[in-house]
């Protein structure tokens, strides 16, 4: 082990004493003691390599006149098939077909504690959300609805206020008072947007983090959790915000300066995987904010030092994570709005489409917040869980947290065997 930090929540970390396998504190790496006096012995007489038939089954070595049968595919070991155990895989061990080699790990929650690959960080996200729907699915279900009711006033009452032509003075002026209050609101529900998605991500964060352990936890259990951590949490992510702009700012700023489109677009094009760097490279953040309650600067550092090595794969999990669930959502979202633009043109007629009131009336509005409530309360869950499980993936394989995870997890002599290999990914 080293000196990274443990398993902060939930519960403390056992003592050093107790990290290794066997209950007296004996590792498991000590070589095999010699058989006892009067034990039994081998025999003197060895039969030549390569002529066992199979474990298990004792035969009489063969003469030197017999010939060695040659291992036929099915009859031998590994790959060869050879005697099968219960589950249809090589016997003397109980994996499937194909896992020879792969010693089982520990599953006491929704992960086994080995390092993963993409298939099991998804799955165990939809796992948890499946089987912990009592303490995720309200608090998804209470943010998105708050977020939606204040999107849907705002749109209803500053969006659909906006004058659509004008050609005098007084109708400039008009417009400009009111696409600054329609600003002002905009800006007022993004806020109230990052603070609904901040504390449900904290929450969830926690909630995660005993799935992984077997645990469950109530509402309650992860407000109490999460709330120590929301401050920094904010403070992160407004962070990352406000320094993602700022950059984007600075490489446009030339082109601007200079009145110049094309060194705009080449400032654009620098800033846009610059971002999307920095994006990856920190996106490990928060739940090492969260679960090992550091400050923000601790876990920007601590981010930075997990992703390292590892950019490709983890853009690659958070990339397809967030096709899944925008396609996820497009599903849900979609045919709902497409049924309210329907009842505003029934109501309005093409007059509806052109100037506007058909997409901001009641019909339209109500229809598309209840279907991106729905969508926010089954994708957001999943997303913040992929987020967290990268973070457990990256730990076990950099800093063995998996033996952490089973002491805390209570399981008894794990790490006397030796651990599974990386699996793909």
């Amino acid at each position: 082990m080293n000196d990274s930090p443990g398993w902060a929540a939930p519960g403390p970390s056992p003592s050093d004493g107790e990290r290794s396998g066997t209950p007296d504190g004996q590792g498991a790496a000590e070589g095999a003691q010699p058989p006892p006096a009067g034990g039994p012995k081998w025999s003197a007489e060895q039969p030549p390599p390569g002529e066992w038939s199979s474990p298990g089954s004792p035969q009489a070595p063969q003469t030197p006149q017999q010939q060695p049968q040659q291992p036929q595919p099915g009859t031998g070991w590994g790959s060869y098939g050879g005697p099968q155990g219960p589950q249809g895989g090589p016997y003397g061990h109980p994996a499937a077909p194909g896992q020879w080699g792969k010693p089982p790990a520990a599953k006491p929650g929704v992960i086994p504690l080995r390092p993963l690959d993409l298939g099991e960080i998804l799955d165990g996200a939809v796992a948890t959300v499946r089987s912990h729907w009592r303490s995720v699915l309200p608090i998804t279900l209470v943010v998105a609805t708050v977020v939606q009711v204040i999107s849907v006033i705002v749109q209803k009452y500053t969006l659909s206020d906006l004058p659509v032509t004008s050609g005098d003075e007084a109708s400039l002026r008009e417009l400009v008072d009111t696409l600054g209050g329609s600003m002002l609101a905009l800006v007022a529900n993004g806020f109230i947007q990052l603070i609904g998605t901040i504390v449900a991500t904290a929450m969830v964060t926690m909630i995660f983090s005993r799935a992984v352990l077997g645990h469950s936890s109530t509402i309650g259990t992860a407000w109490r959790e999460a709330r120590p951590q929301l401050l920094r949490l904010l403070g992160l992510t407004l962070l990352l915000g406000i320094g993602g702009a700022a950059l984007v700012g600075v490489l446009l700023l030339p082109g601007i300066a200079l009145g110049s489109l094309g060194l705009g677009i080449l400032g654009g094009f620098a800033a846009l995987p610059l971002v999307l760097w920095l994006g990856i490279k920190f996106s490990l953040a928060s739940p090492a904010l969260m679960l090992e309650k550091s400050s923000v600067a601790t876990s920007l550092r601590r981010s930075s030092r997990l992703v390292q090595g590892s950019w490709w794969r983890i853009f690659g999990i958070t990339a397809l994570t967030g096709l899944i669930t925008t396609f996820v959502s497009a599903i849900i979202v979609w045919p709902l709005t497409a049924v309210g633009l329907a009842i505003g043109l029934a109501d309005g007629g093409v007059t509806g489409l052109e100037n506007g009131t058909a997409a901001t009336g009641w019909a339209a509005l109500i229809l598309s917040a209840v279907g991106a409530v729905i969508a926010q309360t089954i994708t957001m869950p999943i997303q913040s869980g992929v987020t967290v499980l990268l973070y457990v993936d990256q730990r076990i394989r950099r800093e063995a947290l998996d033996l952490e995870l089973a002491r805390a997890a209570g399981l008894e002599n794990y790490g006397s065997h030796p651990a599974a290999p990386p699996t793909g990914g």
